[in-house]
């Protein structure tokens, strides 16, 4: 009140000015016109005014003048003042001061005259009344007032009601019930009505109640009630209460709501003539009731669920099961009579949806749709809303549709024109219904077409401003999607046709989108509602019933019986089946097959569950023993290569998931790409392939797919595209290439740390191949162009992308194969000319346009040191040809073309097949042969290009100022070793090629060195390789082999394919090369030599890698031995010392490493049957007999006693890794035992270059002193020493002395008893020793020999057997061996050379110092031998301390046997062999023990040593039995031992090593 305040100084000079101030204030607020404001401010003057009395501040009397002046200024004034004598009459009141209140009192009195008393009495408090004397008692007024109130108010007016004045009401439902369809409207009727209440007295809440009435049962003439009640009604409760009574009355039990009831409140409620907060009170049930209920269903439904998972023995009858099923039906059709769910199925139908979605909101989600009525009712206003814009945009064309009446309501949601009004109400009705739009599928394919078409005006249009409504409606149709339409398609009961029409919608999102709906629906929609709990439960029932009986014979029924199960609920039912593909893996086929009755959501969905289930988290992916991948991986990665192939399904995230594994450093679902590619591309990867397929891949595409596959799979073309263009489309081709390049090594490094060594090697083996598989897949299927434009160059991929090289070139060779064609087609299109040779001039200039680019990126891959070795060309042209252009496999075709003939005429012989099929068939198979011959042609032509092009390269391809040495070792180390264990076709190529750059008399290029490192060094390449890599390994050795063995077998083939070419040239002149001087080429005989050489070494590194007990080197020797079967061993001694340790390994794994035994037992079984192609030594390569005569030991080696040196082709070039290289071969474990006599002999004719005199007498010099040297070093050592070990030897050597007295006494007696036929047998057999001194000499066993000499005896050939067993490797050592003689057998053994080589260089003159420099500064050969001999005798006698023991042991064991032996000279032929199985047995154990070597040079010295020794203690222990067969063999001993005894005396300290000889020869 108190807004307006008045200055002081108005009422300090009131009389003077404030009374006129005050005056003219108010006059200026009674004029202003302010709506009701200016009344405000009159009252706040008057009220400063009288306040200003109230406190004391202003005389009574001055106050009361003016504000009688002021009753003029307005007729209402004295209201106004009234109002404020109230207020502070109320604050007077409530003051403690009582003189304020006596003030006031006083003031109201004096104004008593100025407003009336009626006004006072209604505004004052009786007491102010009684003080002021208007009242006598303000008690009595105070009842007074309570009596006329309640009169008012409370007291009811006595109306007729329709028993007591039937003739007014029934004047009324006369005058409602009237036609209407006249002039007649609510108003006229209105007043009819008011007169009849008038007349008859009627109640009016009654009359209202029969307009209700009449209007419930006329409920079509909505508008004429509708605006009849609202001119009637006064108050809306009371029209909400009548409502209220007329529902209450239908909830009494066996009642139902009639619908007209629920219409008319539905109208009312629409036109808002009552509220529906105040009509829902009225309803029933209480809400609390409405969630209890909905809880109590999904509780039963998950009841119902848990009884049907759960296995229940049938214990009710099924008519039971019927019955309750019947009842559960009826339950449905008929729910309980709910008031709530009646007025929002009426309001539906009217058109309010503001209104409904208010009674939905206040219901749990989705309970007030389940019931059907409703959820029809709310379809019916949908399909309304959406009726022009589907008109508009969504039918189909030629399709008519029935047309919709509109609803004549105005206030109904407004009809969709546009994709932006679906928003406005339209989204959220379709929300509300959920899953129940299932009841209309009508409505449903429409949502879905208007959901099409706007997708693709989404993607069609392009206008930014525009973007941002179109994301939000992409958004919302979205959540339609993932809240209704998937859920709905779950209850609609196989409905294929509205399947495919959602894939129509769904194929157009991303697959990203589609995915996340996928995954809702499975793992959400189905919790969130009972009824979808119910049918989870019941697919997943029906779905156990089907693969319970799903076999290969029922697959049609089967699988009719899942596409109709999987229209519905594909996620539950793929989910189950793929469960029960994890654990039973013969499930796939008769799945894949049944599967063909799916629609194409069905089959996306089942991509989408593979995928699941590959990525679930709970699985392991390894087995329990952590060295395979588990079995339901397998499985899985088996279905996916099989459903993806047979059935039309995006591959997109499949491929996605395996690349975001790879990004993560997981490689286990590489198996997934890998059964992909070969099942829809037909490309097959195996190391198993077979000569004839393997010669088949390297022919063209239709060749491979003819005869290069296991399994013949046809119809690959739609498949194979498919995956194209899913990895294109989707830029995943090249990434997952990358990714799979740079995993193999991740394997090893980031994935393998903990996991088993095995399973490392099969996952890194898995990468690998899925890697060369899905590269030759991308090769044969993408075209030119796209290739060219995914994969970079060579240097991008090696140093962006950190590729390996050998992958980069795998990579990068179909392209260089497509650049090089489409260029030659390029030049002959530009210049016509027919003639071949100028078409193979284009193709030479095609290449060098490609390549050279080419030769220009390779040279950053390495550093600039290995280019002086090779030449950037001929390292590219070794990477970027493959076996297509070296060679055609014309058997190939023609076995090919051979089986499509036979297959014509037997389909031509064949009377069941009918004519129009056998007509095709024959059609089919004469193309195929047209295009195979077509194909062939193609590539003979395409192999002669190349050929040409190899003939004008070639002489460019390596320097000449480089070491043949250095540079064989960067062909191997860059180019041959990483590709040849790439994959099987590059396992050939790589031994194809060698042979190609020898046939192409390639300057420079070593032929004979290349091969000699392949064979001699295997044993670290062997260990280093993975499982498959071994088996390519093993091929690569076996082509090889093949050519070596081809060139060995025949001398004509050696001289015409090998003799004049420059890799069998032994020497390289400072001006290049000179083929026709014999003197610088291995002949024939010699490359014998060198085969048995390389045999040999190869039995050596076997023996060795078999006798180290682990696992990775016994399994890769035993798959390279495997492979190599064909060509190795050839053999007999060497075959046999194979055979006996392998037959160990048998014995040792059968219980330990049952996967070992079995590649044991099965390379056993191959090697038997390969014996009778076996021969034995001097079969395989000529052996000469040394003079007997005593010249010095290094003129003993050669074939005959020229006295000549030989210098090996083994020393010329071994010896290059051994001096030249040495440092850097040992680490490599490449180096070989090196003849230091020859490398000390090529130096000198290095260093004064001319004739073999000089050579042969520097030879000879030197071994002089090196002999005299070592001669006085053993007898150092013979003398008696202060070590225990050399006295141990001395009293051996003491008791071997007595021995062999004894035994030449006993020799002598047999030789008296000896009849001549027997002695003239013993002459033959010193004649064959003679033979045999030279063979002791070269450490090499020697049995194959004496079994020719004497084959009748079958005890000496198990004698032979048992000594080959210990000849390669035995354990005992002998320390008092000559290094000069050590030296002498190492170079037998290395080298079989002959005397033609006494001239040979060791390097390529051109710059001898530089090569030697370069390694070795200061080099001597003298110094350099006496230091090796000082490392070796340092070694032997560390070994001798080391198994001083078990030698003893031996000796002892032998003497009990020899003395057995004599003392039983005339046992039978049985008891012999019975001891020649003891000493072969003694000869295993003795192997057995043998420590593994630490480096190839010491192992090879080792068994040298040991297979000396070996054969001394067997002939020891083999003596005593020969003696028994007859007495000349002990004269002949008498013989040899005096001889031992004169060379004893002669030569100090070899007297052992004779004794070694002899005895080995009479074993």
């Amino acid at each position: 009140m108190a807004t307006l305040i008045l200055p002081g100084e108005w009422i300090k000079n009131w009389e003077k000015s404030g009374k006129h101030e005050f005056v003219q204030l108010c006059k200026e607020l009674t004029e202003k016109t302010d709506h009701g404001s200016e009344i405000r401010d009159i009252q706040a003057a008057l009220y400063e005014l009288c306040w200003q009395v109230v406190l004391g501040n202003l005389k009574l009397d001055l106050a009361v003048n003016v504000l009688g002046d002021m009753m003029e200024l307005r007729d209402d004034m004295p209201s106004i003042l009234a109002d404020v004598f109230s207020i502070l009459d109320l604050e007077t009141g409530a003051l403690e001061e009582k003189i304020k209140r006596d003030h006031y009192t006083t003031l109201v009195g004096a104004c008593l005259f100025l407003v009336p008393d009626a006004i006072m009495k209604e505004r004052l408090d009786p007491e102010t009344l009684e003080s002021l004397g208007l009242i006598k008692q303000a008690h009595q007024f105070n009842q007074k007032i309570v009596k006329i109130k309640t009169k008012l108010f409370y007291k009811q007016q006595k109306f007729n009601l329709l028993r007591e004045e039937n003739e007014g009401y029934a004047k009324l439902i006369t005058e409602l019930g009237q036609d209407l369809s006249g002039n007649i409207t609510s108003h006229i009727v209105l007043e009819s009505i008011k007169s009849l209440i008038g007349c008859f007295n009627l109640d009016p809440n009654r009359v209202l109640d029969i307009i209700l009435e009449v209007y419930e049962s006329r409920s079509d003439q909505d508008e004429f009630f509708l605006s009849l009640i609202k001119s009637y009604m006064c108050e809306p409760l009371t029209l909400c209460h009548i409502l209220g009574f007329k529902f209450k009355f239908y909830q009494e039990p066996n009642e139902e709501t009639p619908k007209s009831l629920y219409h008319i409140a539905a109208a009312l409620l629409h036109h808002n003539l009552i509220e529906l907060e105040d009509l829902y009170v009225h309803l029933m049930p209480v809400d609390a009731n409405i969630v209890e209920e909905h809880k109590r269903d999904i509780t039963e439904a998950k009841q119902i669920a848990r009884k049907l998972v759960m296995v229940v023995l049938p214990s009710e009858k099924s008519e039971d099961k019927d019955k309750e099923k019947e009842k559960e039906e009826e339950k449905n059709d008929k729910p309980p009579d709910n008031q709530k769910l009646g007025l929002l199925e009426a309001l539906l139908r009217i058109g309010d949806w503001h209104h409904a979605q208010s009674i939905m909101d206040q219901m749990p989600s989705f309970y007030a749709t389940s019931h059907k009525a409703i959820a029809l009712a709310l379809c019916q206003l949908v399909h309304l809303t959406v009726e022009p814009l589907y008109r508009r945009a969504g039918l189909p064309k030629g399709a008519r549709g029935c047309v919709l009446r509109p609803l004549r309501n105005k206030r109904a949601p407004r009809p969709a024109e546009i994709f932006e009004d679906l928003r406005r109400d339209t989204f959220s009705m379709i929300c509300y219904l959920g899953p129940h739009l299932s009841h209309d599928a009508i409505l449903f394919a429409k949502i879905v077409r208007l959901g099409k078409a706007f997708m693709k005006e989404y993607q069609s249009d392009g206008r930014s401003d525009y973007k941002e409504k179109m994301e939000t409606l992409l958004s919302c149709f979205l959540s339609i999607a993932d809240q209704v339409l998937l859920p709905s398609l779950s209850l609609m009961e196989c409905n294929a046709c509205m399947s495919e029409e959602l894939w129509g919608l769904f194929k157009l999102f991303p697959y990203q989108h589609r995915y996340r709906l996928y995954g809702q629906w499975k793992n959400e929609t189905y919790t969130s509602h009972p009824l979808l709990v119910k049918v989870k439960a019941q697919t997943v029932e029906r779905a156990k019933y089907i693969m319970k009986r799903l076999t290969k014979e029922n697959v049609k029924q089967s699988g009719r019986q899942i596409g109709k199960l999987s229209h519905s609920n594909p996620t539950i039912l793929f989910d189950y089946m793929l469960s029960q593909i994890q654990w039973y893996d013969n499930l796939i086929v008769p799945v894949v097959d049944s599967l063909k009755y799916l629609t194409s959501l069905n089959y996306d969905v089942l991509a989408y569950c593979i995928i699941e289930a590959l990525a679930n988290p709970e699985k392991e992916k390894m087995k329990h023993d952590d060295t395979t991948i588990s079995s339901w991986l397998q499985s899985l990665a088996s279905l996916c290569g099989a459903v993806f192939r047979k059935y039309p399904i995006e591959l997109a995230g499949l491929l996605q998931y395996v690349t975001n594994q790879l990004k993560a450093g997981k490689s286990f679902d590489l198996l997934i790409l890998k059964e992909v590619v070969q099942k829809m591309a037909g490309i097959e990867i195996t190391d198993e392939m077979t000569s004839e397929q393997l010669e088949a891949m390297t022919g063209g595409e239709q060749l491979k797919a003819e005869g290069g596959y296991f399994g013949q799979i046809r119809n690959t073309k739609k498949s194979s595209q498919r995956l194209k263009d899913a990895l294109l489309d989707h830029e995943l081709a090249l990434p997952l290439c990358l990714l799979m390049a740079q995993q193999r090594n991740g394997v090893v490094f980031l994935e393998g740390g903990e996991k088993h060594l095995k399973l490392v090697g099969h996952l890194y083996d898995q990468c690998h191949d899925t890697l060369v598989q899905f590269g030759g897949f991308l090769a044969s299927n993408l075209s030119t162009e796209d290739y060219i434009k995914r994969v970079p160059s060579i240097d991008i991929l090696c140093n962006q992308f950190h590729t390996p090289h050998d992958a980069a070139f795998f990579l990068s060779r179909p392209m260089y194969a497509h650049q090089i064609l489409s260029k030659y087609d390029e030049l002959k299109k530009a210049e016509k000319g027919n003639r071949q040779q100028q078409k193979v001039h284009k193709y030479v200039a095609a290449c060098e346009q490609v390549m050279t680019p080419v030769h220009e990126a390779v040279v950053s891959l390495h550093p600039a040191r290995v280019w002086d070795d090779l030449r950037p060309q001929f390292y590219a042209t070794f990477w970027s040809l493959t076996m297509y252009d070296l060679a055609v496999p014309h058997s190939a075709y023609e076995r090919e073309v051979n089986k499509l003939k036979v297959q014509i005429k037997a389909i031509e012989e064949n009377p069941e097949i009918p004519m129009n099929k056998k007509k095709k068939e024959k059609e089919r198979c004469t193309a195929l042969q047209e295009k195979l011959q077509e194909e062939e042609k193609k590539q003979l032509e395409h192999v002669q290009r190349v050929l040409h092009r190899l003939k004008l390269e070639k002489d460019n391809w390596l320097l000449a100022k480089s070491t043949k040495n250095e540079t064989i070792t960067k062909f191997l180390q860059l180019c041959l070793f990483p590709r040849c264990i790439f994959s099987s076709i590059d396992a050939v190529y790589c031994a194809r090629f060698v042979e190609l750059v020898h046939q192409q008399k390639t300057p420079n290029f070593c032929t004979l060195l290349c091969y000699d490192r392949v064979f001699s060094a295997i044993i670290y390449t062997v260990a280093s390789c993975t499982e498959n890599e071994s088996h390519r390994y093993g091929r690569f050795l076996c082509c090889m082999l093949e050519t070596v063995t081809r060139w060995h077998s025949d001398r004509a083939i050696y001289e015409k394919e090998c003799v004049n070419y420059p890799g069998f040239l032994t020497i390289f002149r400072a001006t290049g090369f000179d083929g026709g001087n014999k003197a610088d080429q291995l002949d024939y005989e010699n490359f014998r030599h060198v085969v048995h050489k390389w045999h040999y070494m190869l039995t050596k590194a076997s023996v060795h890698c078999l006798e180290t007990g682990d696992y990775t080197h016994i399994r890769n020797i035993l798959i390279v031995l495997t492979k190599i079967l064909p060509c190795y061993p050839k053999v007999l001694n060497l075959g046999q010392a194979l055979e006996c340790r392998v037959h160990k390994i048998c014995l040792e794994e059968k219980d330990k490493r049952p996967d070992l035994y079995a590649l044991a037992m099965g390379y056993s079984g191959r090697l038997k049957s390969q014996k009778v192609h076996m021969v034995p030594e001097n079969e395989f390569h000529h052996k000469e007999q040394p003079a007997r005569s005593a010249t010095p030991a290094t003129q003993q080696n050669g074939p005959g006693s020229t006295g000549k040196p030989v210098t090996s082709i083994s020393k010329t070039e071994d010896g290059m890794s051994e001096d030249g290289d040495r440092g850097k071969d040992k680490s490599q474990g490449t180096t070989k035992p090196v003849n230091k006599a020859n490398s000390a002999a090529a130096k000198v004719t290095t260093s004064n270059g001319n004739g073999a005199l000089n050579s042969t007498k520097a030879v000879k010099e030197r071994d002089d002193k090196e002999k005299s040297g070592k001669e006085k070093k053993e007898k150092k050592e013979k003398t008696p020493g202060s070590t225990p070990e050399t006295k141990a030897e001395n009293r051996r050597e003491k008791q071997r002395d007595e021995r062999a007295g004894k035994e030449e006494r006993v020799a002598r007696e047999g030789k008296e008893k000896t009849p001549k036929a027997e002695r003239e047998k013993v002459k033959a057999e010193e004649k064959s020793s003679k033979d045999d001194k030279a063979k002791a000499g070269n450490g090499e066993p020697m049995e194959s020999r004496e079994r020719d000499a004497i084959k009748e005896s079958k005890s000496k050939e198990k004698g032979d057997r048992s000594a080959v067993a210990g000849s390669l490797k035995s354990p005992v050592p002998r320390l008092e061996s000559a290094e000069s003689e050590r030296d002498h057998k190492r170079r037998k053994i290395d080298s079989h050379s002959s005397p033609s080589h006494s001239s040979s260089v060791k390097d390529n003159s051109n710059e001898p110092k530089e090569s030697t420099s370069k390694h070795h500064g200061n080099y001597n050969s003298v110094s350099r031998s006496k230091s090796r001999e000082r490392e070796m005798e340092k070694k032997d006698s560390d070994n001798t301390q080391g198994r001083s023991k078990e030698k003893k042991e031996e000796k002892d064991r032998k003497e009990r046997k020899r003395d057995y032996a004599v003392n039983e000279l005339e046992t039978s032929q049985e008891s012999k062999r019975r001891k020649d199985e003891n000493g072969t047995n003694s000869s295993k154990n003795s192997k057995s023990a043998s420590p593994s070597c630490d480096s190839p040079l010491s192992a090879e010295k080792e068994k040298i040593k040991r297979s000396k020794s070996s054969s001394k203690e067997k002939v020891e222990s083999v003596k005593p039995e020969r003696t028994s067969s007859g007495g000349k063999k002990e004269s002949r001993h008498d013989k040899e031992k005096s001889e031992k005894k004169e060379k004893r005396d002669s030569s100090g300290g070899k007297e052992e090593k004779k004794h070694h000889k002899s005895s080995d020869k009479h074993r």
